[in-house]
């Protein structure tokens, strides 16, 4: 994946791409998990309950029915995305950890502070994280200590979150962590600290037609 690709996933938390709901046979290694990150397990059902988090909040965010479709055609992947946000936001707090990197809560309210008058108040800004990165309401506190995390530890090793040297810190975090991903949703590849599509003759598309995709 494209560098530039892999910093918009990390600094927007979820970019989101057309996906189908995939369902897989076979043994799990981890039953039950859609990721395994350390000693912290992320199971199927804390990532169903954050992507209907962002449903919720879409439907909240649109007028009539038609709007609210258009709000899921734009974020089709969102399950997928959703776990490659879980996943990355944990790599990154090892990585920070690793680097002595910590960000404080006064942090994160003044930058929420500075965004909410860019974006006119803070409604106006939840909604605009919300269609621009699927973060709902209640995760953008989280979603902007993530930015920040990220801007520290790159500005602790001497670059930017755009930068070789940045993405070298994640790749040694991820193997730290031996990420280990539900193979429903992919795999994680350790070098680019990135999930990518799995090609497996028993994973299989069951979206139903018209189906609502997550």
């Amino acid at each position: 994946m494209h560098r530039r690709r892999r910093t918009a996933l990390l600094l927007s938390a979820a970019l989101l791409t057309a996906a189908p709901l995939l369902t897989a046979c076979g043994n799990d290694a981890h039953p039950g998990a859609a990721a395994v990150v350390g000693d912290d397990r992320i199971t199927v059902s804390q990532l169903e309950n954050r992507v209907n988090e962002v449903r919720t909040a879409q439907r909240a965010a649109t007028t009539g029915e038609a709007q609210y479709e258009q709000a899921i055609a734009k974020s089709g992947g969102l399950t997928r995305d959703t776990l490659h946000g879980m996943v990355l936001d944990r790599v990154l707090h090892r990585a920070a950890r690793d680097a002595g990197v910590t960000v404080t809560r006064k942090e994160v309210q003044e930058a929420r502070a500075g965004l909410e008058q860019q974006a006119g108040d803070a409604k106006a800004l939840e909604v605009s994280w919300l269609q621009q990165y699927g973060v709902p309401p209640q995760r953008l506190d989280s979603n902007l200590r993530v930015q920040i995390e990220a801007q520290k530890l790159a500005a602790a090793l001497g670059t930017d979150t755009s930068q070789p040297a940045f993405w070298k810190s994640l790749s040694e975090a991820s193997k730290k962590l031996d990420v280990d991903l539900n193979p429903r949703y992919g795999t994680w590849d350790v070098e680019k600290s990135s999930r990518v599509d799995a090609k497996l003759p028993w994973v299989r598309d069951v979206t139903a037609a018209g189906r609502q995709p997550a």
